[in-house]
């Protein structure tokens, strides 16, 4: 079953060490800038968010990509970047509308990768602001109480 990084902001005290544990994995460095989650701090409100890739179903920067440089990896379910074909173009960084795809300084395009299926922001989270679920676990319930706990980062159109 496939599994993503789901997140819970009531529970994030904005410590990072997501950023860094992440950066630490994939380039050896502590370098946040070189991480593929990002804290997001929203002050007006007092929550920090973690963002990293959702691994969508039907994944928008897969579709835009001019050279099909990203597709999904068949033992994780996670969405990779050929960085021998990717041209740099940012399209896929445009156009994630969760803000999922970052820019390294270097120039290249990182989205989670879910470290081969054992996500070690998850596992080094000590307030379990981030998890690893199922995704048939998350769905529906999950957005209806991110919903209705933080009404105003959602906006909700009452049809006429």
């Amino acid at each position: 079953m496939k599994k993503i990084i789901v997140s819970n902001p009531e529970k994030c005290t904005g410590c990072r060490v997501c950023e860094s544990v992440c950066s630490l994995v994939h380039t050896g460095r502590c370098n946040p800038a070189e991480s593929r989650i990002r804290v997001m701090r929203w002050e007006t409100k007092g929550l920090d968010i973690p963002v990293t890739c959702l691994q969508c179903e039907d994944p928008i920067c897969e579709m835009v990509c001019p050279v099909n440089a990203i597709s999904r990896n068949p033992d994780t379910g996670a969405m990779e970047t050929n960085h021998d074909i990717c041209i740099k173009c940012y399209m896929c960084v445009m156009a994630c509308p969760f803000g999922g795809s970052l820019i390294a300084p270097n120039g290249d395009v990182l989205r989670c990768d879910l470290c081969g299926g054992e996500p070690q922001c998850v596992t080094l989270c000590q307030t379990k602001a981030i998890e690893y679920k199922r995704v048939d676990k998350v769905g529906v319930t999950k957005m209806r109480k991110a919903i209705k706990h933080f009404p105003s980062l959602y906006r909700v159109e009452k049809s006429m």
